[in-house]
């Protein structure tokens, strides 16, 4: 080790770098956060000590970064150095700590275990989780040298009013706004919403205890609804007295400003401050609502206080979320921020499968990849489709197949068609990554315009009729190799990488207007 070694430095430079490498948002969300390393020996190795907060971040991080931690470690340290991260032991605090923060000794009975699995409070739980086997971490572990060491330590119903079961306690509504059709047992698992659905599995089986308050993230239409009902669908059926609402961020404003006329702000407490869990829709409309986020905090902390569960959606993550009070997104940031992404081409054909299952009708495999390829959007307007497609045959009374499905579904095929060109395709990518429309033409190489050239090339393919050798003409004259290339490098990339994934939706949805 050089004399001059400073741990501090060598991991502010692992962390540059990533920055670098990975998407804003991949690197806000898990590398930011981490504190500066501690330092020890261990002869004449060096071991870096990083301290992270829960059990799922540490297993997110082996999962996915570990490897190219110890790349760049190995790059940018002048000797042996080891890193461990682990989790950190948290200090009795005189306040009840948010229970996401709390060890996993003191977490209760349906805690993490030593190992790292959480154990559902009785069989609904697991039988809820579908394939869920009680380990936190479906992923295998990277394979691969050990020098990164880790150490044990449906749409809104915002009007529903309705009561679930018409439970009351105290006059006021003991469980109101749960969807009962929104439970795990009929949410396609996914890698999507792999994450999300894992953590949410956890709160179901210790509410109160893990991950609180649960911040999901993501597009409209992707299941973070769908999601939410069932957690608290597992918890009124294990637990059939627990105070539980659903709402949209739209009737909570709603309750405040009535409240607010009345001068009944009581009335506002009883409702919200005495919830076991509270499930909150779209928190991204209170912006620039002061009162109405003035009471949300304080609902919020009176939950925290007495260990209820929060879980709230977004369509952004919490630092991105603008006109919202700073102590607000802290305390959003403080549990776990998880998002949902759009799902991939298989999880899409398993979501049509299973819809179509659920109204008695088989749906073949090759009909099931038709819809799914020309229906990305989201899962919403993916079950709008199917439901076309149903409706068709059942008026036609004819087998569903690829060429009934193209006629149900031909003005939305014919719409995409009209307003998709080549050509709009090089400007929206080009304009995306920030680079000349010329670029998508020029016999420029640097991964900076290579790159977005290749994807401009794969969405040429994926939602325009063009042959390989008319897109590798529009895109300066190129060889419909090239093209084919493209295609194949990107589409397996899509799979596998979740960021591009991402990327690849927002491009388009905008492409589909």
């Amino acid at each position: 080790m050089a004399p001059n070694f400073s741990p501090d430095a060598v991991w502010a430079q692992c962390c540059e770098k990533l920055r670098a490498e990975l998407p804003e948002q991949q690197y806000n969300t898990w590398i930011r956060p981490l504190p500066p390393a501690d330092v020890q020996r261990d002869g004449d190795t060096t071991v870096l000590n990083v301290r992270v907060p829960n059990r799922f971040i540490l297993d997110w991080i082996r999962t996915q970064y570990s490897t190219r931690l110890e790349a760049i470690l190995a790059s940018v340290s002048d000797g042996p150095v080891r890193l461990d991260i682990s989790m950190a032991a948290r200090p009795a605090m005189a306040r009840p700590a948010a229970p996401s923060m709390m060890p996993p000794n003191a977490q209760g009975p349906h805690s993490l275990g030593t190992m790292g699995t959480a154990l559902p409070p009785n069989a609904l739980a697991a039988r809820a989780s579908g394939n869920y086997q009680g380990g936190i971490n479906p992923l295998p572990p990277s394979a691969g040298p050990h020098t990164v060491v880790l150490s044990e330590q449906g749409e809104h119903p915002h009007n529903v009013v309705g009561l679930h079961g018409g439970q009351r306690r105290n006059g006021h509504p003991q469980v109101m706004g749960l969807n009962p059709g929104l439970t795990f047992d009929n949410l396609v698992p996914g890698r999507a919403n792999q994450m999300a659905r894992t953590a949410a599995l956890h709160v179901a089986g210790a509410p109160g205890h893990m991950y609180n308050p649960l911040f999901i993230y993501g597009g409209v239409g992707l299941g973070k609804t769908h999601l939410m009902n069932a957690v608290g669908n597992a918890l009124l059926a294990d637990k059939p007295d627990a105070r539980i609402l659903y709402l949209h961020a739209e009737q909570f404003i709603s309750d405040v400003v009535k409240n607010y006329q009345r001068k009944t702000f009581d009335e506002l407490k009883a409702k919200y401050h005495s919830l076991d869990l509270l499930l909150i829709d779209d928190v991204q409309f209170f912006a620039g609502k002061d009162r109405t986020q003035e009471e949300f905090f304080n609902a919020f902390e009176a939950l925290l206080a007495k260990k209820a569960h929060i879980i709230m959606t977004s369509d952004t993550y919490p630092k991105g979320l603008a006109n919202i009070d700073e102590r607000l997104t802290s305390r959003f940031d403080a549990g776990l921020t998880v998002a949902i992404e759009p799902p991939e081409l298989e999880m899409r054909v398993a979501i049509l499968i299973k819809k179509a299952d659920q109204e008695g009708i088989a749906m073949p495999e090759d009909v099931a990849f038709f819809v799914a390829k020309n229906v990305r959007a989201n899962v919403r307007e993916l079950e709008g489709a199917l439901r076309k497609v149903l409706a068709f045959a059942r008026f036609s009374h004819k087998e569903i197949t690829i060429t009934l499905a193209r006629e149900a579904l031909k003005d939305l095929l014919s719409i995409q068609n009209r307003q998709i060109s080549v050509e709009n395709i090089q400007k929206t990518v080009a304009d995306f990554y920030k680079i000349k429309v010329a670029d998508m033409y020029s016999k420029k190489r640097p991964a900076s315009i290579a790159r977005p050239r290749q994807i401009a090339m794969y969405l040429a393919k994926e939602l325009t009729q063009k042959s390989l050798p008319e897109i590798g003409e529009l895109f300066g004259g190129r060889d419909h190799t090239t093209v084919l290339h493209a295609v194949r490098k990107i589409g397996g990339e899509r799979a596998k990488d979740t960021e591009l994934n991402q990327q690849l939706h927002v491009l388009e949805q905008t492409l589909k207007g």
